[in-house]
C-alpha cells in the first residue's frame, strides 16, 4: 500500500466536492484516510469536504453492461450538486462508476479529478521498476477496459483475472458491502491476488475502494497500492494549492 505520510497544511486554497456512496464504507475510508493524512493540530488545519454520499446510484457493473442513462444521470446530479454548492473540483470514491467520467466532466465546468489518471502518475514513483500491473478490480472496471488501456499506453503490462476468478472476486466485493466477516475473506481475496503475481505481476493494484477495507498491509513481498490512498493523497495536495489540477476542456 501507499506508504501513510502526513501531508503539511499551509492553507487551504481549493474546496474538493467528493462523489461518494459507491460503496457507504469506502466512502468512509476515503473521508477517515484523508483526515489521518492532514498535517492538523487543531479542527481548523483540516480540510473542508463538499460530500454528497449517495448509496442510491444504481449498480455500475449492469449499467456498463446495459443501460448506462439512470447510473450517469444520477451521477451528472450528483457532480451538478457539488458545484452548485462552491466545490473547485470533484473527486469520486469508485473506480467502476469512472467508465462515465466523459458524461461527468462534460456537465460540469470544474475539473473532474479521474482516479484512473492519479494512479498511473503515481505509479511510475511508487514501483518505477514494475513492468506487470496486477489489476484487481470489479467486473465494471475490467470490462471498461479503463486501466488496461490506461497502462498500455504508458507501457506497462495489464494482468486480470480470468472470467471464473472474477466471478469468485465479485461474490467476495458483495460479502464486503453487505459487512460480512472480514476474516472469512481475507484469505480468499489474498489467494486472488497470487493468482495475479504467479501470471507475472510485479506490483498489485487494489482498483476497487473496498479492497483496502481487507487487504491493509499487502500480500508477502509483492506491493500492493490502493487506488483509496492515492486518490486521498492527491486531493489533499490539490486542496492545499501544492498540485495543479488538471485543465478543464
Amino acid at each position: 500500500m501507499l506508504e501513510t505520510k502526513k501531508i503539511m497544511s499551509g492553507g487551504q486554497k481549493l474546496l474538493p466536492g467528493v462523489m461518494g456512496g459507491m460503496g457507504p464504507q469506502a466512502t468512509v475510508d476515503f473521508m477517515a484516510k484523508l483526515v489521518a493524512q492532514t498535517d492538523a493540530n487543531c479542527d481548523q488545519d483540516h480540510i473542508r469536504l463538499l460530500v454528497d454520499h449517495n448509496p442510491a446510484v444504481p449498480n455500475r457493473h449492469e449499467a456498463i453492461a446495459g443501460d448506462p442513462k439512470p447510473v450517469v444521470n444520477a451521477l451528472v446530479a450528483m457532480a451538478r450538486t457539488l458545484e452548485r454548492a462552491g466545490a473547485d473540483f470533484l473527486v469520486m470514491v469508485c473506480n467502476t462508476a469512472h467508465a462515465f467520467q466523459s458524461e461527468i466532466s462534460a456537465a460540469v465546468d470544474i475539473p473532474f479529478v479521474s482516479i484512473v489518471d492519479e494512479v498511473v502518475s503515481e505509479l511510475g514513483l511508487l514501483s518505477p521498476a514494475a513492468q506487470g500491473v496486477g489489476i484487481m478490480a470489479a467486473q465494471g472496471c475490467l470490462r471498461a477496459g479503463l486501466y488496461q488501456s490506461a497502462f498500455n499506453e504508458s507501457g506497462l503490462k495489464p494482468i486480470c483475472w480470468t472470467d471464473s476468478e472474477l466471478t469468485q472476486f465479485m461474490t467476495l466485493l458483495y460479502q464486503i458491502k453487505a459487512g460480512d466477516d472480514l476474516a472469512i475473506i481475507r484469505p480468499q481475496l489474498e489467494h486472488l491476488a497470487q493468482v495475479l503475481v504467479r501470471r507475472g505481476a510485479h506490483v498489485l493494484l487494489a482498483a476497487c475502494t473496498e479492497i483496502p477495507l481487507v487487504l491493509q498491509g499487502g500480500t508477502g513481498p509483492t506491493p500492493l497500492l490502493s487506488s483509496t490512498d492515492i486518490l486521498v493523497s492527491h486531493t489533499i495536495e490539490y486542496a492545499l494549492g501544492v498540485r495543479t489540477l488538471p485543465t478543464v476542456f
